[in-house]
């Protein structure tokens, strides 16, 4: 078969167990792939081709001799270089970790792994992913499949870009501020950020234990060009893992609520572009013909999360055992310096407060949820922005966070959030995210499949 690497994850899954094609014939089709379009987008930094088609060998020679077969047997799939892939370097796009060998594979990876995929190659990311733009001080930038220059988002930038070019069928990142959300609107893909706990994170070369923010808000999760996709991955990499003390087996689907869903076209707290707004109603509009009884209307204190957010991101920061200005590149040091500079220095007192404070917001936004299960609105409220914008200046730098300020709540109440695309804004893609009430991943999955049932799916595309 010609051009496997348009294929799905799902429907590769099952052409090679079909025998219609083997899992070398799929890495070979995905290695030419990154061989012709990477050099344009930037995406893939790292990619061993031996032993990507050694493990393809392996699971071939598997299925011929009739072994018990994984969901996603001989896949190919991506992961960000801040997941432990062993043998690998986790270099956390930084120049610093440019070395730094992991001697084993991270739960997410050991779980694809488990359901027979094939580690494909290693995608970009910025420096510690501490950026919503994706250049890093080891790897350079990656570009905007759909535009050059433009940013492909972050922090799993280089994940979204290789999905949306077709180089990879299925990848793997994590977010701890719309890092898995933020890319997927830029490059018109899917993706979503799991409940927290719902997968395990862990990764045996870290140098410290996990900051307090991270044990808050960061997961791993995965991305696809289809929801179908997502959800197969998320199938295979939840639940419980020695590795992570806070990670627990839940099931996905939970029970029958009703469809009404709150859409938000444009959350309060600053601009909304008005071609995103509209993409944000032509979901609603969709959902409405699926079943779904939607309604305007906005969930309790956006703004206040938002701000929440920020403060236990820069408090955990500012606590942090390890010196930024020896592991992260000029760039990402300037974007941190202009979007911290206005928290005044954390006391005992202004973090026993915040904490009350998000034990409030989680309540409020609990009690919406019984009226309200599913919350609809923008990931991004502007179109992707030219390479180096974020620290071109202060104001520069709030603009970026002020647009993902629909995005950060899920993060900071641990909530599920389904991203899908729903076309194009400014010639550029555009798409919602679907926001549950914490362990209803399958109702966000849900939304977000209907949704893409009726707009359809956007890539895989050439590089622009």
């Amino acid at each position: 078969m010609e051009d496997l690497w348009r294929e799905s994850a799902s429907s590769l899954a099952q052409l090679i167990r079909g025998g219609e094609v083997t899992s070398r014939e799929v890495v070979e089709s995905h290695l030419a792939r990154i061989e012709v379009v990477n050099s344009a987008v930037n995406a893939i930094v790292e990619v061993r081709p031996e032993e990507a088609l050694a493990e393809a060998d392996r699971a071939d020679a598997a299925l011929r001799s009739s072994d018990a077969l994984g969901t996603l047997h001989g896949v190919p799939f991506t992961v960000k270089t801040n997941l432990d892939v062993g043998g690998y370097p986790t270099t956390r796009g930084s120049f610093a970790l440019a070395g730094f060998m992991a001697t084993s594979d991270a739960p997410v990876v050991e779980k694809m792994r488990r359901a027979g995929a094939v580690v494909l190659a290693r995608t970009n990311m910025p420096d510690l992913g501490l950026r919503l733009n994706t250049e890093s001080s080891l790897y350079g930038a990656t570009h905007n499949p759909w535009r050059h220059g433009y940013t492909a988002g972050g922090s799993s930038g280089g994940e979204a870009a290789a999905l949306a070019t077709g180089m990879s069928p299925m990848g793997l990142g994590n977010d701890i501020g719309g890092s898995l959300r933020n890319p997927v609107f830029c490059c018109g893909v899917a993706s979503i950020k799991p409940s927290r706990g719902r997968v395990a994170n862990m990764d045996t070369s870290a140098l410290f234990e996990m900051a307090l923010n991270e044990q808050i808000m960061l997961t791993d999760g995965v991305i696809a060009r289809h929801v179908g996709d997502v959800r197969r991955g998320l199938e295979i990499v939840m639940g419980a893992h020695r590795a992570d003390p806070q990670s627990v087996d839940v099931p996905l689907h939970g029970s029958p609520v009703s469809k009404r869903v709150a859409l938000v076209p444009e959350p309060f707290g600053g601009e909304t572009d008005p071609e995103i707004a509209e993409g944000v109603r032509r979901a609603g509009r969709a959902l409405e013909d699926a079943g779904y009884e939607v309604e305007e209307v906005e969930p309790p204190k956006l703004f206040e999360s938002y701000i929440a957010w920020a403060e236990l991101m820069t408090t955990s920061m500012a606590a942090s055992e390890l010196d930024l200005t020896t592991v992260i590149g000029e760039d990402g040091l300037r974007f941190l310096e202009l979007s911290t500079a206005d928290f005044p220095p954390a006391t005992a007192e202004s973090i026993s407060r915040l904490h009350q404070t998000r034990f409030g917001l989680a309540r409020a936004w609990r009690e919406f949820f019984m009226t309200f299960p599913l919350v609809v609105g923008p990931t991004w409220t502007q179109s992707p922005f030219p390479l180096g914008f974020d620290i071109k200046d202060a104001e520069s730098a709030m603009k970026v966070l002020e647009m993902v300020r629909f995005v950060l709540p899920a993060n900071l109440l641990g909530l599920p959030a389904a991203c899908v695309p729903v076309g194009l804004a400014n010639d550029l893609p555009t798409g919602v995210q679907v926001i549950g009430d914490l362990f209803r991943d399958d109702l966000c999955l849900n939304a977000a499949e209907a949704i893409e049932q009726s707009l359809g799916v956007l890539t895989p595309i050439d590089p622009r």
